[in-house]
């Protein structure tokens, strides 16, 4: 019997882990920090938003001499501090079906927004680092979540085509990126 995917390509925020609550938090804080005020319906916007979409949608909604780095720099530090205090939860099952697709051959990948730092020093903190047999991050190619390089990439680190896939998100953005790059999709949206 002919197995439907090879491999499961998974974001990670929002979707292994129940952090994505920490950016919807920390979003509008930083923004505030610095004199702006920024509404639910923007943060969420920005849900797996890569460069340079996230600049460019910073500077649709705040001027053109909105400084996205400086705004998000300080964005990084509060996700930090939640961390310390909350620590990073598990979304229910994450670790089961991880432990199912190793046992039964299926590949795993990480796709995320995160740094290789970032998410290397996440998984491991949480246990998850050795599930996953590519990490695959938003830094490793030229555009960002919408646009399909980071699947893509993913793909190819994997040695497989997009249609032997399934990729795992919880945001619009995860899932516009997921689909353009040919991968079958399974969208888990994410209500913390």
């Amino acid at each position: 019997m002919d197995k439907k995917a090879d491999a499961v390509i998974f974001d990670l925020d929002g979707t292994l882990t129940d952090t994505e609550k920490y950016y919807q938090t920390a979003w509008p804080k930083a923004l505030e920090h610095f004199g702006y005020k920024m509404e639910k319906e923007k943060a969420l916007e920005l849900r797996s938003l890569g460069r340079p979409f996230a600049p460019a949608k910073f500077k649709e909604w705040y001027g053109e001499d909105f400084d996205y780095m400086k705004v998000r720099e300080y964005r990084k530090g509060l996700v930090e501090e939640l961390i310390r205090e909350s620590g990073i939860p598990l979304k229910p099952g994450a670790k089961e079906i991880l432990t199912w697709l190793r046992e039964n051959g299926i590949l795993t990948c990480i796709a995320t927004a995160n740094d290789y730092e970032r998410t290397e020093r996440y998984l491991k903190k949480i246990g998850l680092f050795e599930y996953f047999d590519k990490i695959i991050c938003a830094n490793m190619v030229e555009k960002g979540k919408p646009a399909p390089d980071i699947y893509s990439y993913a793909c190819k680190e994997l040695g497989l085509p997009p249609d032997r896939t399934f990729a795992v998100e919880d945001s619009p953005n995860g899932v516009t990126s997921a689909y353009r790059a040919g991968c079958k999709v399974i969208m888990i949206p994410d209500h913390s």
